[in-house]
């Protein structure tokens, strides 16, 4: 049987940084931000996924250590291939006999464990891949395993109720998100970025922040905007209203691990692309698996995930098309250090 191992939990500020310096850590997870150093160690110390020697030491060729952001549990097709056994039986096949997973609470921090030579696969959004990538660090996109994803701006009770009633305020988002990514964007389309000041807020203190009145409105993802707005939070705006500006999920790897596995690609394709086809076939199956994992009530994980936007396919035309048009953003705002061709960095098809 293959053997799984899910890591999971919280260290201290000091035992995380302590892995990696200060200044790289900065550097990876605000270089989309211009946050200050304090924020940096905030992000880091919430829900920071202990990746310890015991993880790192375990690359060897039996071995896959795969990376997410999210829940206790990945979900998507990743999520489901791992619950329907679809992972443990094609992996065993293909000759591994161990895997870890390793729960982040955002891109950044899990691009941290990349670099670091921690994971050999990471399952999260386009704006952090696309600025690991920028900076010319080795990963190559494997899979977008969904597109069209919704961001949500959702402004406190008694507050603001159009875009322009928040010039002046105080605006919080995850930084290094594709919900940062769409605010961005938004401000930009409106014309008041300089008239508004974006804050890094941890999706997990959003509601509590909004409750407090600590700020005006927060860009949220496709999930806990809806239940906000279940809650009596004003929705502003969201995604779906502007072309390019929602987002995508990927699944890349490092250059390194793939020169030692070159026909993982295509195995690791081929398990997606079957779990993408029967989540969608078990939609009732699959939703009830989705909320209970992230917590939200089924009805509100229906409204933010139509199952459309999950791809069979690894790379989807709509959604390459939409990933160029974000690094593309990434790029012309400065928030990615360099452009770079999505054809050379993605895996091609044998």
């Amino acid at each position: 049987m293959l053997s799984f191992k899910v890591v999971t939990g919280s260290i201290s500020k000091n035992k995380f940084t302590s892995r990696l310096s200060t200044s790289v850590a900065c550097v990876l997870l605000l270089v989309t931000t211009g946050c200050s150093q304090d924020e940096t160690k905030s992000a880091q110390s919430i829900e920071a996924v202990n990746v310890n020697n015991t993880v790192a030491a375990s690359n060897n060729i039996s071995t896959l250590r795969i990376g997410y952001v999210g829940s206790s549990e990945p979900t998507g097709p990743l999520g489901w291939a791992k619950k329907k056994g679809i992972l443990d039986r094609e992996l065993q096949k293909a000759g591994f006999k161990n895997i870890t997973f390793a729960r982040f609470p955002n891109g950044p921090d899990l691009n941290e464990a990349l670099v670091a030579g921690q994971l050999d696969v990471g399952s999260l959004g386009d704006t952090p891949a696309i600025v690991l990538r920028a900076r010319g660090q080795e990963t190559r996109l494997l899979r977008i395993t969904q597109f069209n994803t919704t961001a949500w701006l959702v402004a406190k009770k008694n507050g603001a109720r159009s875009l322009a009633e928040l010039k002046g305020q105080k605006i919080a988002t995850q930084k290094g998100s594709y919900m940062h990514r769409y605010l961005l964007g938004l401000l930009a389309e409106a014309k008041i970025a300089k008239d508004v000041k974006v804050v890094h807020l941890m999706t997990t203190e959003a509601k509590a922040a909004l409750e407090r009145g600590d700020v005006a409105a927060y860009a949220t993802s496709s999930d806990m905007g809806p239940f906000l707005k279940s809650q009596g939070f004003p929705v502003i705006d969201s995604s779906a209203n502007h072309k390019g500006l929602s987002g995508t999920s990927l699944v890349v790897a490092t250059e390194s691990f793939l020169a030692k596995q070159p026909d993982f690609p295509q195995k690791f394709n081929a398990i997606l692309t079957e779990a993408a086809k029967d989540l969608k076939a078990n939609s009732e199956e699959y939703y009830q698996y989705h909320a209970q994992i992230t917590k939200y009530p089924i009805d509100i994980i229906k409204v933010s995930l139509p199952l459309k936007q999950i791809s069979e396919e690894p790379l989807p035309a709509e959604g390459v098309k939409l990933l160029e048009g974000t690094k593309n953003f990434l790029v012309s705002q400065g928030l990615a250090k360099s452009n770079f061709q999505l054809t050379d960095w993605a895996i091609k098809e044998k």
